[in-house]
């Protein structure tokens, strides 16, 4: 970890951001909870981002409507989706000395990077968190915990097309929690097993999907731009065809300049016609719009991420202090500059 980055971890517990979750017990697996002066900030990004996105929002046609799905949904649905197969696993690793387990991606050396030990073969590791409902622990008991929020909008499209009146391209904005079992979380906030997602599903004419996809991730980096993240600090890079997640025909990150490196704050995905095919297969609903499913882009941010990014944005050490006066002048002076 970064000088820089510890310093700002320290801030966040000091200044009653970000605390250790179940911290009198010694912590548990990078889970945080979001303090006073936290949950206020992030409170804040939540709002700006559903507010552009439902009521500033002016694309070249159409309209933005939310919704809130829950978080268990039926086990057919992440079948469907492909989340319960390799398109959805990290390759794992384990070192046969301290039994440490990496994803095999983020290795620089094929040795153990803890103590030097050999590491065995990879396998495929699923990213999905199980759990059970009702009072019998049984096969027919059992679910998971969303890995992405976007699928109870997929699930739920038809339903909003017919209530809401609408046509396509129309948009469906979501914001809420989601879980995944990573092999290795870490950096702070950034990667955590459980996290909150602001996400947009935009449905269109398949022939208009380059287009929209363009327009949606000039307006990503414009709305943090807006927002006060300094411009020389993000970037767009588009994901090599080896590396996008399964679903995507075309794939952008929006990076972020942490203290730790370029990271993902926010993916802007042309996702095809898999997710509507896909489900009125499994399903045996027809969920094509006019004789054709409609393609989808995406827009998916972590609140989590961004919040560590604006922070990060506004952290100032100034020399000496602002006030110069006898009393006042301070080594250093910490500074948010979150205005």
């Amino acid at each position: 970890m970064t000088d820089l980055m510890s310093k700002i971890i320290s801030l966040c517990k000091r200044r009653g951001f970000i605390f250790q979750s179940s911290e009198i017990y010694g912590g548990f697996g990078s889970c945080y909870d979001f303090g006073p002066l936290g949950v206020e900030m992030k409170n804040n990004i939540k709002k700006a981002w559903w507010d552009e996105m439902t009521k500033n929002q002016n694309p070249p046609a159409g309209g933005i409507v939310g919704l809130d799905a829950a978080i268990l949904m039926s086990p057919k649905v992440w079948e469907a989706s492909g989340h319960l197969t390799a398109g959805f696993a990290d390759e794992l690793v384990e070192c046969k000395e301290c039994h440490k387990r990496f994803r095999l991606d983020e290795l620089k050396m094929k040795k153990c990077p803890e103590c030097g030990g050999q590491l065995t073969e990879p396998r495929k590791f699923n990213l999905m968190m199980k759990t059970h409902i009702g009072p019998v622990e049984d096969d027919a008991a059992f679910t998971y915990l969303r890995a992405e929020t976007c699928q109870g909008i997929y699930v739920n499209f038809e339903n909003i097309l017919n209530t809401m009146r609408l046509k396509i391209p129309f948009g469906v904005a979501q914001i809420g929690k989601a879980f995944r079992n990573e092999i290795t979380p870490g950096d702070f906030i950034y990667r955590t097993r459980e996290f909150e997602q602001m996400e947009m599903q935009w449905f269109c004419h398949p022939k208009d999907a380059e287009k929209y996809f363009d327009y949606w991730q000039k307006e990503r980096l414009n709305w943090y731009i807006n927002l006060g993240i300094k411009k020389e600090n993000l970037r767009i890079k588009e994901v090599p065809v080896k590396e996008r997640p399964h679903y995507a025909k075309q794939a952008l990150d929006l990076e972020y300049k942490f203290p730790f490196g370029w990271k993902e704050i926010e993916g802007i995905h042309n996702r095809g016609d898999w997710d509507l095919s896909n489900h009125s297969k499994y399903s045996g609903k027809d969920l094509k719009y006019e004789g054709y499913y409609p393609y989808i882009i995406e827009t998916s941010g972590g609140a989590d991420r961004s919040f560590l990014a604006f922070l990060c944005d506004a952290y100032q050490e100034i020399l000496g202090g602002r006030t110069k006066t006898t009393k006042a002048v301070k080594e250093i002076e910490i500074l948010l500059k979150l205005d």
